[in-house]
C-alpha cells in the first residue's frame, strides 16, 4: 500500500473533474478518478498515479464498494471531492417528477452518500478534507432553475452540517460556490468563464490549509462575472 497522499475525485470527466485529477497527480498524490464509465481522465502526465473507478454516486452500495476498493488498493483518502451534478433548465410547470428527482439524487443525495463514506474512512485518523462543488444556485434560486438550485441548496446545507459535526474531530469540510460558467480545459483564457485549472488550484490550496485557519466556504468567479 502506498504511503503517498490519496485523492478521490468523484465526477472525473471533461472540465473541472479532469483538472482536479491533473492537479492532484501533479502534486504526487495517488488519485482515484471516479466516474460512471471508469474512464481515467485524458491529458494526465503522471498516468501511473491515476486509477479509474466505476461508480454511480447515487447508489449507496456502489459508493460503499468504491471506497472499500480505493482504501484497499491505494490507501485511506486524504482528500475527497464531490463534483457531480446536473444542469437542468426548465420552468416549474415543465419540470417532470422524474427530472426533479434525478437532479436531486445526482446533485444532493449523491453528495450525502459520498460524504458519509468519506467521513467513515477518515475519522479513525481524525484528519482529511472533503470538498463539495457548489454553484450560484447554491445561494440563489433563479427563474427556470429550480431543478438545479434545489439540489445545490441541499448540498450546501449538507456541507455546513458536516463541518459543524466533524470539524471538531479533525475533518476539514469545504463548500465551493462556482459562480459562473466553466470553460474548456484547453480553451483560451477569457474574462467571462472560469478556467478549470484555476478552479482546481483553488481546491488544492483549500486542501493544503492548516487547521488553525480553515476555510469552510469560498466563491470563485471570472473577473467579468457580475455579482
Amino acid at each position: 500500500m502506498s504511503e503517498k497522499q490519496i485523492a478521490v475525485v468523484v465526477g472525473a470527466g471533461p472540465g473541472l473533474g479532469n483538472a482536479l485529477v491533473r492537479r492532484c497527480a501533479a502534486a504526487g498524490m495517488n488519485v482515484a478518478a471516479v466516474s460512471r464509465k471508469r474512464r481515467p481522465p485524458e491529458m494526465i502526465e503522471d498516468r501511473n498515479l491515476v486509477r479509474g473507478y466505476a461508480c454511480d454516486a447515487t447508489v449507496g452500495v456502489e459508493v460503499t464498494s468504491m471506497f472499500e476498493r480505493v482504501t484497499a488498493e491505494l490507501g485511506t483518502p486524504d482528500l475527497v471531492v464531490y463534483n457531480v451534478g446536473t444542469w437542468d433548465r426548465a420552468g416549474i410547470l415543465d419540470i417532470s417528477d422524474q427530472l426533479f428527482e434525478r437532479a436531486w439524487r445526482t446533485g444532493c443525495f449523491g453528495g450525502f452518500l459520498v460524504g458519509r463514506e468519506a467521513v467513515r474512512t477518515m475519522l479513525p485518523r481524525e484528519r482529511g478534507t472533503i470538498i463539495f462543488s457548489g454553484a450560484t444556485g447554491s445561494i440563489r434560486g433563479g427563474a427556470g432553475f429550480a431543478a438545479f438550485a434545489v439540489p445545490k441548496f441541499g448540498l450546501r446545507a449538507l456541507a455546513q452540517s458536516m463541518a459543524r459535526e466533524f470539524g471538531p474531530r479533525g475533518l476539514h469540510i469545504v463548500h465551493v460556490i462556482i459562480d459562473g460558467m466553466i470553460g474548456q480545459e484547453d480553451g483560451a483564457e477569457s474574462d467571462d468563464v472560469l478556467a478549470p485549472g484555476a478552479i482546481a488550484e483553488a481546491y488544492f490550496q483549500l486542501y493544503r490549509q492548516q487547521r488553525s485557519a480553515w476555510t469552510h466556504e469560498i466563491d470563485v468567479r471570472p473577473v467579468g462575472e457580475k455579482f
